[in-house]
């Protein structure tokens, strides 16, 4: 039976006047407030309770009320039990909530209910859904301006171990021989005990393992890659063990880390040859791996930003990726995510490594600009294609920095550019030796292509103030991530797996645009009079230093006429 509050009707007496007019605008004026008056009746309870029957069963519990505490779990950075304890006591909690009641239907539940129904949201995907239709609405309720945007990753760690190679060798192991004991006693049994069991399911096993000595180590490993070739040749022919999740880890990390002869030698492959979403730990199959910041995983965001300081921030775009992947190819999936939230950019920000040529382009046929400077080293002569005025439509040069004009310029089939100048001018040109020109026989040339010419105008633009005043405003975005990691818990999560650090990364994005509202709500409030008062001290400040400096002056005039009389 599906239990569902309405929180649309407005009461007839107020419900929260118990609590005083002033303790009830502090609530207005904080998360809570935001939360109840513009998010409440905005989740998607329909999706929640297609999983339970209209009429049949028990009641469930008020599917807005658990909906909304799992939104703010994260939010908070909370474990489970710290959410009950919060929904049964804090009146924070109630208010965000909407609970008037003050009975254990109303205001308990278990830890169970949270796990159940937030299987629930991960299963219906609704972790991409509460943050796209929650942010959609603080945006045209808040009046944001999305034109422009900035767009970059940070790095995450979920509840894993760092292992090096032993460790994920030992780990996969001992999680296959135990996975099979318990479910599969009589495979297990065809393995010789003293060789397995005594060795990798030991209570000490782990202990031992991480005693070995350096000068040990390569037998070590060795050994372990052996056993993992042994386990997985020996139960290939049996269905009920090659179906097993744990059978699979151990063929991944045979294939990723050791080669096979076909003589069934088993060689372990150099650490350049490891692919970078190889198996960081079994516990985490998804996890990748970054050689800049390590195992986890990686968070695209795209938020906004205002350069008259008017209107606030909010992050309108996350997505979740396996540490491995590269930056560049993140730029068009959050154009086209925002695009279809009719939330797109005009001007994008990002670094180099969403700048590449291909992304401008592609950006610039959905109407966004991108913003980043050029990757690579620039060219040390003085003179680069850059310098060149060419036309905006064909690309053919027009006049070169001396204000030569060539003679013909043409496109080859190849689909390359000739701009061909006189050979005398350029002979007698005095920055020659600077330029990209090459005197030919009959005449000089300037040999590009539609690329090279655009990345040295952009190249050339980088280097002037305008793009500086443009692309200074990217660093903005690290106080976004510096909010999401120490305040809301993003450095280090509670979960484990794609799908799980998916739900909790999206909810606490959408928990720090919560929290900016929050601030949206008190400037207005307090900022005329902060300026007031920071104009005030600034003239006081100034005034006793004026008074200071004259008293001194004349205490020393004083003193030096005294020891002249002297």
């Amino acid at each position: 039976m599906i239990k569902v509050k309405d929180h649309q009707t407005e009461w007839i007496f107020d419900p929260w006047n118990h609590i005083g007019p002033k303790r009830q605008k502090m609530l207005d004026n904080s998360w809570a407030g935001v939360f109840k008056k513009y998010l409440l009746e905005k989740l998607p309870i329909e999706r929640v309770a297609g999983h339970f029957d209209s009429v049949m069963g028990r009641p469930t519990k008020e599917l807005y009320t658990v909906i909304g505490a799992l939104i703010l779990q994260q939010l908070h950075d909370l474990s489970d039990p710290d959410v009950t304890r919060a929904v049964a006591f804090n009146i924070d909690w109630h208010y965000a909530l909407d609970i008037t009641g003050d009975s254990d239907e109303n205001t308990y539940f278990c830890e169970r209910t949270l796990r159940r129904y937030r299987k629930i949201l991960i299963e219906e995907r609704l972790d991409k859904i509460l943050f796209e239709t929650l942010t959609d609405t603080l945006i045209d309720k808040f009046g944001v301006n999305t034109s422009k945007q900035r767009l970059d990753s940070t790095h995450i760690r979920s509840n894993m171990r760092i292992l090096n190679r032993i460790g994920i060798f030992l780990s996969t192991i001992q999680k296959f021989l135990k996975r099979l004991r318990d479910s599969n006693g009589d495979m297990y049994a065809l393995l010789p005990e003293s060789e397995f069991g005594s060795r990798y399911l030991d209570k000490d096993t782990e202990n031992l393992f991480s005693y070995i000595k350096p000068s040990g180590s390569s037998k070590t490993i060795h050994d372990m890659a052996k056993t993992i070739f042994h386990l997985v040749e020996f139960f290939r022919p049996y269905d009920a063990v090659r179906n097993m999740p744990e059978y699979c880890l151990l063929e991944r990390v045979l294939n990723e880390s050791c080669s096979v002869t076909g003589t069934g030698i088993v060689e372990l492959k150099p650490a350049e040859e490891i692919p970078p979403d190889s198996l960081q730990n079994p516990s985490d199959p998804d996890a990748g791996y970054d050689a800049h910041k390590g195992s986890g995983y990686q968070a695209q965001i795209m938020e906004t930003y205002q350069p008259d300081k008017k209107d606030i921030d909010l992050i309108t775009y996350v997505d979740i990726e396996s540490a491995h992947k590269h930056d560049t190819h993140a730029l068009l999936p959050a154009i086209q995510a925002a695009s279809e939230r009719n939330c797109c950019p005009d001007e994008l920000i990002c670094d180099s490594h969403y700048g590449s040529d291909n992304n401008v382009q592609q950006a610039a046929e959905q109407n966004v600009e991108v913003i980043s400077p050029i990757s690579g080293n620039p060219n040390i002569i003085e003179i680069t294609l850059g310098n060149f005025k060419a036309d905006t439509k064909s690309n053919f040069i027009t006049r070169c920095p001396e204000g030569s004009v060539p003679v013909n310029v043409c496109r080859t089939r190849k689909n390359r550019l000739i701009a061909k100048f006189t050979k005398n001018t350029c002979s007698a040109c005095p920055r020659l030796k600077d330029c990209p020109v090459v005197i030919g026989k009959k005449a000089s040339y300037l040999r590009y292509n539609d690329k090279m010419l655009r990345q040295a105008q952009r190249r050339a633009f980088g280097k002037t103030k305008e793009f500086k005043d443009k692309y200074r405003w990217r660093a903005g975005i690290e106080a976004a991530m510096s909010h999401l990691k120490q305040d809301i818990g993003l450095k280090r999560l509670r979960v484990r797996g794609m799908v799980s650090v998916r739900f909790a990364v999206m909810l606490k994005v959408l928990g720090l645009n919560i929290l900016r509202c929050v601030k949206a709500l008190c400037l207005p409030l307090f900022q005329p009079f902060n300026r007031f008062l920071t104009s005030v001290f600034f003239f006081l400040g100034l005034f006793f230093h004026s008074v200071r400096y004259f008293i001194v002056k004349d205490q020393v005039f004083i003193k030096n006429r005294l020891l002249f009389v002297t």
